[in-house]
């Protein structure tokens, strides 16, 4: 696996990558690729962090596992690539964006305006085999996605908005400096979330745009 990153983060990653179990995480993604179809493309495994350089995070949007069908993941969180159907979940999120800012649903589910503005989108799972969810999970891929969410409380002086959406998500909490930082929670924007009422009417994005406006940053152009 070739470590396609942003100079920016390779201060701060450097000592993770030459830690043993990422070794093993590389080796086992190589094997993967090899001998079965994977996705996201393997120049595309990072795409977060070559989207949105470590200077440059103003929000972080945690996800669990790439999107495991043809042509669908491209790196970022929620996302799918130009001409792809909206999976639900990110259909509900352009719902709440709709409801929230008034902003028309757009025809493109690629995210990598919102990556460009400074928002991290970043799978827990940055790899998955096709048609098979979660099957990369705790390979290694958590740890490391761990260690970046501390990274950023830590080493990021204040005012970075986490947006931690669903159980698994919220879990990451704990990672987080909410002293210094802003930590948003809801439910998953998933159907089986939302439909239940977990989701809609969050205002997460508007209030994501209230604290950067707070703190003299400039809001994200959902």
């Amino acid at each position: 696996m070739n470590v396609d990153i942003h100079p920016s983060w390779k201060p701060y990653l450097e000592t993770e990558f030459n830690k043993p179990y990422f070794n093993q995480l590389a080796n086992y993604v190589k094997r993967e690729y090899k001998s079965h179809a994977c996705f996201p493309p393997g120049n595309q495994i990072f795409n977060a962090f070559n989207a949105c350089s470590f200077d440059d995070v103003k929000v972080v949007i945690i996800g669990q596992d790439p999107y495991h069908g043809m042509g669908q993941a491209n790196g970022l969180c929620f996302s799918v690539n130009d001409g792809i159907a909206h999976p639900p979940s990110l259909m509900n999120i352009f719902k709440e964006i709709e409801a929230d800012m008034g902003i028309p649903y757009p025809k493109s589910g690629n995210l990598l305006r919102w990556a460009n503005q400074g928002v991290l989108l970043l799978n827990a799972t940055l790899t998955v085999r096709a048609n098979q969810a979660g099957s990369h999970q705790n390979k290694g891929w958590e740890t490391f996605t761990d260690a970046v969410i501390k990274l950023i409380s830590d080493k990021k002086e204040s005012n970075i908005v986490f947006l931690l959406w669903g159980g698994y998500a919220k879990k990451k909490s704990k990672l987080i400096n909410n002293t210094n930082h802003h930590v948003l929670t809801s439910g998953h924007p998933s159907p089986l979330s939302a439909n239940r009422g977990y989701w809609f009417g969050n205002k997460h994005f508007s209030k994501t745009n209230s604290l950067l406006e707070q703190a003299a940053l400039p809001p994200i152009l959902w």
